[in-house]
């Protein structure tokens, strides 16, 4: 009985499969993405495909990424400590990190300026600006630098949300202007991707930045406050 039973739906799985290979054989060829992409990307206000989908045709998707990853950082900053800034264990006394960031500091805020401008038409854009960023400051960081930003909470609170504020000004101007979200201007694209790029590479900078200084603290540092001590 179970022998009949396995060989019928082994049967009918057959069949089924060899009656939708026939139909896929009768049906037009697919519409494959890549082309859809380069067919709409002189309306998209960048000559980059990948900065195109994300910022203008997916630009739904990113507003989402940049939304988790703002609340992440939002909740790093309520859960981290007051005094994670000055931290000594933070620090670092290495004579090398500090004659190797006079070159490397100014060298990587020009690369973020870079990879935000060429994202526009070759590989870049905010969030590898935003990481370069972000290694520039925790490079800083461990050299000792204070970064007063992070310190002052307000201003540190408005710079995380910064680039999903400009987000979701966008996102609502096509809602308002042309009844649909995100949708852009065709002759204002390329300017607004731009606007948007360069306030997302910052905030993603503060929020990687803030990620790292509102760590746990070491083991054994006895002059860490418990989490929860700041505000």
């Amino acid at each position: 009985m179970r022998t009949a039973l396995v060989v019928l739906l082994s049967a009918s799985t057959g069949l089924a499969l060899a009656a939708a290979t026939v139909e896929l054989a009768g049906a037009p060829a697919p519409v494959t993405l890549p082309a859809v992409v380069d067919d709409a990307l002189g309306r998209s206000g960048v000559e980059n495909p990948v900065t195109a989908v994300l910022l203008n045709f997916r630009a739904y998707d990113t507003l989402l990424e940049v939304a988790v990853l703002v609340i992440a950082g939002l909740i790093a900053l309520s859960l981290g400590r007051a005094s994670a800034v000055a931290a000594p264990a933070l620090s670092s006394a290495d004579m090398l990190l500090h004659a190797l960031l006079r070159w490397f500091a100014p060298l990587m805020l020009v690369l973020a300026a870079y990879l935000v401008w060429v994202g526009g038409h070759r590989p870049g854009g905010a969030f590898q600006a935003g990481a370069v960023l972000a290694a520039a400051g925790v490079l800083m960081r461990l050299a000792g630098n204070p970064l007063p930003l992070l310190a002052a909470r307000l201003a540190l609170r408005a710079g995380l949300v910064l680039g999903l504020a400009a987000f979701l000004a966008v996102a609502l101007l096509g809602a308002v202007t042309r009844g649909v979200l995100l949708a852009y201007p065709e002759s204002l694209a390329g300017g607004i991707i731009l606007v948007v790029e360069i306030l997302l590479a910052l905030s993603i900078a503060m929020v990687l930045l803030e990620l790292f200084v509102s760590g746990p603290p070491s083991a054994g540092d006895p002059d860490s406050p418990p989490p929860g001590d700041g505000s």
